[in-house]
């Protein structure tokens, strides 16, 4: 039996490679950071943690398939949404990036708000779900000899994550951790505040489960679409504009106007009911 040769990793993943990822780390993030995730998106990770000099494998970054609306309509001029993997800093980014500053002091025990009970669902069904009514979440910073508080509060109906765009029923995270969620939502916030640099992405566990609609927009100058003057048209009503013409009622210069207002007439068009005006001369 003839054996097959062995691939070397770096022919197999050569993207991988020029990365600087060895075949065990590459394995360590397809198998154990980001099981299931596409190479693709696996990648993009990468290159968000070399950038930021952050070691992959802590997981600083969170792969989250996030449902982003496409510029397409469906057949019923509905928005066609598709889900796609975006790269997002999680709460413990954030809590690394603070710590390097240097200037980090610790934070209190998050504080809650009063014990809310709503009604959330859709048209088929609705149930009740009790959730603090808001979170403060404080971080100490040193600035110079100071020691200065930076605080966030975050509420609950402000920050929870739908089970889908069609109900207000909230997702299986914020159903089994209203607290531990609104919690990480407050201290993110409270860090971006203390530590602007930090950056104002919003982190994974911000974001988990809801939908994702880009803030950048296409801003290129679009060229208008031209709408010229049916070719049978202009010829069914040459003569009739010929006669206004001759007849004084308008100029040539008038009655191009008034027939551009529905339409663009090409130069050769232009140029014939301007010679009706010469004839006449």
């Amino acid at each position: 039996m003839t054996t097959q040769p062995t691939i070397p990793f770096e022919q197999q993943y050569p993207a991988v490679a020029q990365r600087g990822i060895d075949q065990s780390t590459w394995g360590a993030l397809q198998n154990s950071v980001f099981p299931g995730a596409r190479d693709e998106s696996i990648l993009m990770a990468v290159d968000y943690c070399l950038s930021r000099h952050l070691d992959i494998l802590l997981k600083p970054v969170h792969l989250v398939p996030m449902s982003i609306k496409t510029s397409q309509k469906d057949h019923n001029g509905k928005d066609i949404y598709e889900f796609r993997d975006v790269v997002m800093p999680g709460i413990g980014l954030y809590r690394i990036q603070a710590d390097r500053s240097g200037t980090y002091a610790g934070a209190d025990e998050p504080e809650f708000g009063p014990l809310i009970t709503t009604t959330l669902g859709d048209d088929k069904s609705t149930s009740e779900y009790q959730f603090p009514e808001w979170c403060k979440y404080t971080v100490y910073k040193l600035v110079g000899d100071r020691l200065v508080t930076f605080s966030a509060k975050e509420y609950w109906l402000e920050n929870y994550a739908s089970a889908s765009r069609y109900t207000t029923t909230p997702n299986a995270m914020w159903k089994k951790r209203p607290y531990a969620q609104l919690a990480k939502c407050a201290e993110a916030q409270a860090l971006r505040k203390a530590w602007p640099d930090i950056g104002q992405a919003p982190t994974a566990e911000e974001m988990e489960g809801k939908e994702f609609v880009p803030s950048e927009k296409d801003i290129t100058p679009q060229q208008p679409t031209i709408q010229h003057y049916p070719i049978d048209q202009f010829e069914l009503n040459y003569t009739k504009w010929s006669s206004v013409i001759q007849s004084g009622k308008k100029t040539a210069e008038q009655l191009i106007a008034m027939i551009e207002s529905k339409g663009v007439l090409t130069e050769p068009q232009k140029q014939a009911l301007i010679n009706c005006e010469a004839e006449e001369i």
